[in-house]
């Protein structure tokens, strides 16, 4: 059975490789916009399921990632450099959620659940959070900044899977993916 990705982020097709297994990219493409008083459990769960659709010939496998602060979903700031700014220093020297949907579906229906790590952040002092936003790096990232890059010297500690910070847990994208019917290489005797 074949395997599809649903994502265009190039986090989650590195992450997904690290398993071995042979997959397609093929983006969803949805309206992201929370609706009204969606929780953000809710909000990551629903988009990861709507990406990963309905297949009875492939599996295919979603993730919505959502950085989770004050019960606020802080999304990408995009070429906003206030609004990335902004996201920064109410993460300074805080802890915040990061929260992924993940979704798998295949011809036994679709499976789904949410991950979550606390991401810890040291306090910054605005010519950090002005470097970093500068940089752009963090632009296209849920909360503004990548784990993975540079914003990791912002970062004592993580509480959780690192991989879902970055944007796929993959000891749960692993379950999913087998109780799915995929075999991956890991199993081979």
């Amino acid at each position: 059975m074949s395997l599809i990705l649903a994502s265009a982020s190039p986090r989650r097709r590195e992450l997904l490789s690290h398993l071995g297994v042979a997959f397609e990219v093929r983006p969803a493409d949805l309206d992201e916009a929370l609706l009204p008083n969606e929780g953000a459990h809710a909000y990551v769960e629903r988009l990861a399921r709507s990406k990963a659709g309905t297949s009875t010939h492939a599996v295919v496998l979603a993730a919505d990632t959502s950085v989770v602060i004050d019960d606020e979903v802080l999304g990408k700031p995009g070429h906003d450099t206030e609004l990335g700014a902004q996201m920064l220093r109410r993460l300074s020297g805080r802890a915040h959620e990061v929260l992924t949907g993940i979704a798998v579906s295949g011809p036994h229906g679709v499976i789904s659940r949410v991950v979550s790590s606390q991401v810890h952040f040291r306090p910054l002092n605005p010519r950090e959070i002005a470097w970093y936003v500068g940089t752009g790096e963090g632009a296209d990232k849920a909360g503004g900044y990548a784990l993975q890059g540079r914003a990791g010297a912002f970062i004592t500690s993580i509480v959780g899977s690192p991989s879902n910070v970055i944007g796929l847990p993959l000891t749960d994208t692993v379950e999913l993916l087998r109780a799915a019917g995929l075999h991956l290489p890991m199993d081979a005797s």
